[in-house]
Formats: structure tokens, sequence, C-alpha cells
């Protein structure tokens, strides 16, 4: 299936190079969701180029007064943006995974577990922050407990939902409001020998085929925004001793974030940082008696 056919939106800034920071994690955070944020540093100059690819128009207008900066925005021409973006970047090592593309096949090590990811048009290669601490997460999780039900909600290029099915060897529901995203989803999950353990599906939270079931498991590696919004949903989905992922939040948006999750009885265990970005493992204590 081609899901690389949809037109490509970029909206682009030229800041000094002590900016691009702040601006790339502006882009991250603004709706819509960019489907990468690029910066390309001028290496014996002051300035940075900053640009976001979409696949929807974003607001230009918003983006500017929120960054204080004349953000252009524009339709870009008929490429595979997004993967030729993916071929510039190195293979990423987070945890015992090693995430690479097709073009980095033959630098895969050994003692690694492998995923392979083609981004198409969804968010999550690993290269992300966010992406990279919940992979790290995920190691770590695995060294104490065992898993036989997870969920990765908004699943994006399904990296996550891949890890988890390799972890374990069970399966994973992996959703994402995206139908674009969920078609990237399910084409990774083959890729990696995994497609009958990855169960793919385009909802907005948890999906209905899912409610009523609780899950050990959870990842949920999206934006404050949705994560304060699904916070009830995601709860009751989560079932006794389960654990909870929330990536996509930056630092100063953790207590934010935990206000939601904590009146539902889940206790913050770890935090882990990288740069302005931040995930959360939270957990749903045994009930006494």
């Amino acid at each position: 299936m081609n899901v690389l056919n949809a037109p490509i939106w970029k909206a682009s800034v030229v800041v000094a190079k002590d900016r691009a920071g702040d601006v790339a994690a502006l882009f991250e955070i603004t709706p819509p969701r960019p489907q990468a944020v690029l910066i390309d540093e001028e290496p014996f100059g002051r300035s940075a180029t900053v640009e976001a690819l979409y696949a929807q128009m974003p607001d230009g207008d918003l983006l500017s007064r929120l960054a204080e900066l004349p953000i252009h925005v524009g339709l870009v021409p008929d490429q595979d943006w997004i993967r030729l973006s993916q071929e510039g970047l190195p293979p990423v090592r987070a945890g015992r995974f090693f995430v690479y593309g097709a073009h980095d096949k033959g630098a895969v090590p050994s003692g690694v577990i492998p995923l392979r990811i083609e981004a198409g048009l969804a968010f999550g290669t690993g290269h992300h922050e966010s992406t990279a601490l919940c992979l790290a997460l995920l190691t770590d999780i695995a060294k104490r407990r065992r898993v036989w039900r997870a969920l990765d909600l908004g699943c994006g290029t399904g990296v996550l939902a891949i890890g988890m099915a390799r972890l374990w060897k069970r399966r994973v529901v992996a959703a994402d409001i995206d139908r674009v995203a969920v078609a990237v989803a399910r084409e990774n999950a083959s890729l990696n020998d995994t497609g009958p353990l990855v169960r793919t599906r385009v909802a907005d939270g948890v999906p209905n085929a899912a409610r009523g079931r609780r899950f050990d498991l959870i990842a949920a590696n999206i934006l404050a925004g949705p994560l304060t919004r699904l916070a009830p949903q995601i709860a009751r989905a989560l079932g006794p001793r389960g654990v909870l992922i929330l990536s996509g939040i930056l630092r100063w948006q953790e207590n934010l974030v935990l206000g939601f999750y904590r009146p539902h009885g889940l206790v913050l265990r770890e935090r882990r940082r990288d740069g302005n970005w931040s995930a959360l493992l939270l957990e749903r204590p045994e009930r006494a008696g």
C-alpha cells in the first residue's frame, strides 16, 4: 500500500543557532503535529534553518505569533520528503534497540534488537528524543517484568509497538487517530516480522475494540494536550500493577500532565529527560487486600 501520495507542507524560518532548539520544540508541540522537524546549521555561521514538514497545512500566522518570528509556510514539490530527510539521519541506539532505515541496513551491529523503521508520513523513527526515551524505558521494564497485554497509543510509525512485540513476543495493539500513520505502522510491523503480533487500529484514544480490556503496559508518546484529555480513558485501560509510559511532553509540562493521572491512583515511578523532552513512568499499585 502506498501511503505517500498526500501533499507535504513545510514551515521554515532562519534563526540564530542558539534559538534553533526552542523553535524546533515549538514546531513539535503546536498542532497539527509535524511529521518531521529538521535543523540545518551553517557550519561556520551564526544562523540555522529550522523546517517542519506536515501532512496538512499548518497555521503560519499562529506559528509566527508564538515564535515572534516570520514563519514561512508553503506547499513543497511532490516528492517523498519525509523519507529523503530520514536518509540523512544516522541509526539510533536506545536501550537494547537499534533503529535504522533501509539505507543503514548494513550497519546493524550484533547484540541488539534491530528495528527497521521507514517513516513514510508518520511520526516516530527513534531520532526524536521522546521516542528514544520510550525505547530505553521499555528496555528497562523488560528486565524486571513480563507483559501479556500492551497498547501503543498514538503509534505513529509503530516503532514502540514493534519494540514491545520484539521484547515480549506478545500481541500489541497499535492505535493512532491518523489513518496514514496506521498504514505506515502496519507496513513497518511486516518489515520487522511482527505483523501477526501488532494489531493496528484507527482511533482517537483507546480503541473501541480494546475498551473493557486491561493492559499490563501502555505507552502514549503523543502531546501534553491529548495526554490530559485522554487521562480517564488511559487510566481505566491500565490493569493492576500495570505500567504507563507518557511522553511527547516538555519538561515544564511534567507536573501538568501528572496532575491528570494522580487522581486515578497512578503513581510516578521515574522521570527521564533528554534536552527539552521528558518521559514519565507511572504505575498502578496493587490494591491492598
